[in-house]
């Protein structure tokens, strides 16, 4: 491997991984499973968080390979472009977890193939086409988080209940929501890239105004899909009451840093993000399967999310570790970016 050692190639192929976003999307698949299901069966829950995550990480690979280009100039220290990772072991990675992903989803319900391949399509048009589509991309992204639910629901039933339906657009308008907030941190090797994201297109002010809607939505739609349900509605509640504090305070960094969130404030913002998503989607875990069950699933997921945020996320992000400030001095950056 270009003369790298096997300890530096393995860390690499974790950073791929994310491993600070590797639960959530299993967590909305299991939340599909027990808005479905009365009686929960654990092979089939285990299906529910599996597939949708062995997708989320052939998708990384996959979209690392085909960003390869963009993140030589504005993202050199990742795994591709610093040559840790060839880009083809890249494609062989992401097509064996996503063959993966279509077999057990075969076993556990072959019905669930058309949403499994369709999450797989989805993510490679994301990545090779749909993201440089200004907000058009952020919704499409939006909409493989929604098919994870969808997922999850066939895996308790033979086809997904209609009543799925009403919860689709929490996991899609957050996600879509998130995804904007993610484009922030990224506006200037976007724009010299020539990625048109929605916030080059229209403005970081205009994109951050645009991911709050969303994110309202999203929020308002989980409360009305709650007094649905039948069970601890009231644990569900006071869990989507935490989220959404988690939620405001993520988007009440984004307006308070004025016209342009700078670099550090965005990938903040979206780091809270990426731990109130995984609250939000226990919230529906909490009427079916209980509260001590749901918190006995989110806390070591979020340990894990939060220890690896802070160990490895910023550099990741960025070339040397730190984002640089606006007035352009990167070591002014809070000490857990270094």
């Amino acid at each position: 491997m270009g003369g790298h050692g096997l300890g530096a190639t393995l860390m690499a192929h974790v950073r791929t991984w994310r491993p600070y976003t590797l639960w959530y999307v299993g967590l909305v698949g299991l939340a599909g499973h027990a808005i479905t299901s009365d009686r929960h069966d654990d092979a089939r829950m285990v299906a529910a968080w599996a597939v949708p995550t062995l997708i989320w990480v052939a998708a990384h690979y996959l979209g690392d390979y085909l960003d390869r280009e963009l993140d030589a100039v504005s993202k050199p220290q990742r795994p591709i472009p610093s040559g840790l990772i060839r880009p083809r072991t890249a494609v062989c990675c992401g097509t064996v977890l996503a063959a993966a992903a279509v077999v057990t989803a075969a076993v556990v319900n072959y019905r669930t193939l058309m949403v499994t391949a369709a999450g797989i399509g989805g993510a490679l048009a994301y990545n090779g086409f749909f993201k440089a589509r200004g907000l058009l991309g952020n919704l499409v992204r939006g909409s493989l988080t929604g098919g994870a639910l969808v997922f999850g629901a066939m895996t308790a039933s033979v086809l997904p209940p209609v009543r799925i339906l009403l919860f689709v657009p929490v996991f899609w308008a957050h996600d879509a929501a998130s995804n904007l907030v993610g484009t922030l941190r990224d506006v200037a090797g976007d724009r010299a890239g020539g990625y048109a994201t929605f916030p080059v297109r229209r403005g970081p002010r205009t994109a951050v105004r645009t991911a709050a809607g969303l994110y309202a939505l999203a929020v308002s739609v989980a409360a009305a899909g709650l007094l649905t349900m039948a069970g601890d509605r009231e644990g569900g509640l006071v869990t989507l009451l935490v989220a959404a504090g988690l939620g405001g305070g993520a988007f009440g960094m984004l307006y308070a840093s004025g016209p342009e969130p700078a670099a550090h404030l965005a990938l903040l913002s979206h780091e809270v993000l990426v731990v109130e998503r995984m609250v939000l989607a226990a919230v529906f875990l909490v009427p079916g399967l209980g509260g001590l069950v749901a918190i006995g699933i989110l806390a070591p997921m979020l340990a894990v999310t939060l220890g690896t945020q802070q160990a490895m996320r910023a550099r990741h992000e960025f070339p040397h570790g730190v984002p640089a400030r606006p007035d352009g001095d990167a070591a002014a950056a809070p000490a857990r970016f270094s």
